[in-house]
């Protein structure tokens, strides 16, 4: 008489083994928590001061102050648009253009064009300006890279 045993097959593990990617996890924990703060530095500068509030953009004709190198204001919706204006007439001139917006229904975005040789201090004094004179959205504009 013949005895047969068994031989036990070992079955395949059906499990994944997690311990190297928590490891790998971890350790990649370890390399963020360590860099994080390192991307909040940067470089001293002095901003200027502004009352000013955050404010959402629309997609529409906008109006367009532009400001250039010697601080100068200009209005697209002036009666000379090449003719500096003043911040009181800016004001004003805002004003005006927004009001007739309103009873027409619209309300135009407007937008500083500053200069690239502008100091920063006269852009945001025109963006305050602007604020003050009922200004909801201002944007700023850029020159394509292409």
């Amino acid at each position: 008489m013949q005895i047969h045993r068994r031989r036990q097959k070992k079955r395949p593990m059906g499990e994944i083994n997690v311990v190297p990617y928590i490891d790998v996890m971890l350790v990649l924990l370890i390399i963020f928590m360590i860099t994080a703060p390192m991307l909040n530095q940067g470089v001293n500068v002095n901003l200027p001061y502004a009352k000013a509030q955050a404010l959402s953009t629309q997609n529409q004709n906008p109006i367009v102050v532009s400001v250039n190198a010697q601080g100068q204001y200009f209005l697209n919706i002036a009666a000379k648009p090449t003719q500096p204006v003043g911040n009181a007439a800016l004001a004003q001139l805002v004003q005006d253009a927004l009001a007739q917006a309103k009873q027409k229904g619209a309300q135009p975005p407007v937008v500083v064009k500053g200069d690239r040789d502008a100091q920063y201090g006269n852009i945001v004094k025109a963006m305050v300006i602007l604020q003050q004179a009922g200004v909801q959205n201002v944007g700023l504009m850029t020159q394509d890279l292409n």
